[in-house]
């Protein structure tokens, strides 16, 4: 019998590969980078009660799509505070970890608050309903981790060194590939911190479709109780941060620098920056006119907050690109355009899932799978597609994904149409509609991640000194607000489009609202076309004005 032994070349070839992608960035690792990262894996934790979520809202909750969506932009909303938490860092940047404390405060409250609905409904309900519950704990987490955010921003420009351990600084270059580097690894512990739950979730959902309400209720509530740990890894992390920089200093001292010195060449700021009043105090008025809309129930609060939270960032990106120079504020305005319109995309909604759940009787478990492979495949993904992301500019990395994204979104929408049905006939049961969503999840699952990371090293690599955690703030902010957008998108989608799913009176069991999926087809026609047009044909305005993208 003869034995094929291996080609060598391609063992080679696979070596190398293994290596440029895996094993550099291994070798890339420094401790310095480790305090953000837990930050990061602690905001990739965070999805560990998304299925939960999930089916609690369309269980026990009334709350139809459009309301969902609208929640949706109100949660997202926290993230445009980005701007003056991002100056307030710069401002007290040696006690910025004191945010994170507030963050993780607030995070353990909206699960504290989901633990008592679950474990103790009627003592909750005695003081507010179980929907206004919902919302409070809903709004609360995006505050807490916004807070955490804006300082782990802070903490990957503070983690990524100035000087060689002699003291000697890093050249520019080296400088330019430890912040890639850095930002990779924060996209890897969020991706990693996503794999970790999932594989909690496959597990903690294990048969919960066919248990009895009590049970199931148990399930869910195990599941809040053990994302407890989620504000802890944060604190952690900060802990850490103080600890190895009183390790640097005793070393720096060790090599006869005075305490002044050894701080001098491990602080980022030397000084303080002047306080900006247009930030702090536009972010101050702009949250007390967020919240006087919002809990005033104007009509079209969500436009106006919207509007208004788009003129401040917009104001506030015109004042600090005087910093840069022209070439890098065209740079900035292309980059950040394209950025926003391919973040600002609307998406089905709640209703897409909701029908999953029961016309092709997707269960949590099931969904936890499918979370499972997303997660594994996007962290691999962010590895395949690491020198893609550095060689290539935002227009065609993002052209690339828009044209993938649209490509994927076919065989959902062929569900819809039967195409589960065709497939499972044709092949004897095996291309079902569980086989066709685990294939088209594992195709675009590496996708999603693959735009930020070229955008958050540009952002801080190009940031002016004295204002790193302020520009990075500001320009995520914008970004971010893509998301309320979305959202907002989501919400016009859902008006148009209804999508309902069955709802039952909790006190009669009677059925108060009818499941009704008919128009969810052109639901799903409709965004993935606006997917589709609106970024390509950004893309090719930008290409014919002076803007460039990064």
């Amino acid at each position: 019998m003869n034995i094929i032994s291996p080609n060598p070349g391609i063992l080679t070839a696979l070596y190398r590969w293994f290596d440029i992608h895996i094993f550099a960035l291994g070798r890339e690792m420094r401790l310095s980078y480790l305090p953000p990262l837990m930050v990061y894996l602690a905001a990739g934790i965070s999805s560990l009660t998304g299925i939960v979520g999930t089916f609690y809202v369309k269980e026990r909750l009334g709350l139809s799509a459009e309301f969902l969506a609208a929640l949706g932009f109100w949660m997202a909303l926290p993230w445009a505070l980005k701007m003056p938490l991002g100056h307030l860092v710069d401002l007290i940047w040696r006690w910025k970890s004191l945010l994170v404390y507030l963050g993780a405060s607030l995070i353990m409250m909206s699960l504290l608050i989901m633990i008592g609905l679950l474990g103790y409904t009627n003592a909750m309900q005695s003081v507010a309903s179980v929907e206004s519950w919902y919302v409070a704990a809903a709004l609360l987490a995006p505050i807490g981790y916004v807070l955490q955010d804006v300082v782990a921003d802070a903490m990957t420009v503070e983690a990524v060194p100035r000087v060689e351990g002699n003291g000697q600084p890093f050249s520019p270059e080296k400088r330019k590939q430890m912040h890639v580097t850095m930002q990779t690894l924060g996209r890897v512990a969020i991706i990693g911190g996503s794999v970790l739950v999932s594989v909690a979730n496959v597990i903690l959902m294990r048969d919960v479709g066919s248990m009895s309400e009590e049970d199931k209720t148990a399930a869910y509530l195990l599941v809040y109780q053990l994302a407890l740990v989620i504000p802890f890894i944060s604190v952690w992390g900060v802990f850490f941060a103080s600890w190895l920089r009183r390790r640097n200093i005793a070393r720096f001292i060790a090599q006869g620098l005075s305490r002044k010195e050894s701080e001098a060449l491990l602080t980022v700021h030397a000084e303080a920056p002047p306080v900006n009043w247009w930030i702090l105090g536009g972010g101050a008025a702009f949250t007390i006119v967020s919240l006087s809309i919002g809990l005033g129930s104007f009509s079209a609060a969500e436009e106006i907050v919207f509007c208004l939270s788009m003129i401040i960032v917009l104001f506030l990106i015109w004042h600090l690109s005087s910093e840069l120079d022209a070439e890098a504020r065209n740079v900035l305005v292309g980059t950040a355009i394209l950025i926003f319109i391919f973040r600002a995309i609307p998406t089905p909604g709640a209703g897409s899932t909701w029908w999953m759940i029961d016309q092709l009787g997707f269960d949590q478990q099931f969904l936890a799978t499918l979370s499972l492979i997303g997660a594994a495949l996007t962290l691999v993904g962010m590895f395949i597609f690491r020198r893609f992301m550095a060689e290539r500019s935002m227009a065609y990395i993002i052209g690339v994904l828009t044209i993938a994204g649209t490509l994927l979104s076919f065989p959902i929408i062929g569900m819809y149409f039967g195409l589960h049905e065709w497939t499972a006939a044709q092949t004897g049961g095996i291309v079902d509609a569980r086989f066709i969503a685990i294939i088209d999840t594992a195709l675009e699952s590496p996708l999603g991640q693959i735009a930020m990371i070229p955008m958050l090293a540009w952002i801080a690599n190009s940031a002016p000194e004295k204002l790193k955690a302020t520009f990075f703030a500001v320009m995520a902010s914008f970004t971010n607000l893509a998301l309320s957008a979305s959202q907002l998108s989501t919400k016009y989608m859902n008006q148009i489009f209804i999508v309902t799913r069955e709802v039952s009176d909790p006190a009669t069991g009677g059925i108060s609202v009818p499941a009704d999926y008919s128009e969810l087809g052109m639901l799903l026609i409709a965004v993935t076309t606006i997917g589709f047009i609106l970024p390509l044909l950004t893309i090719v305005i930008i290409k014919q004005t002076r803007f460039r993208c990064a």
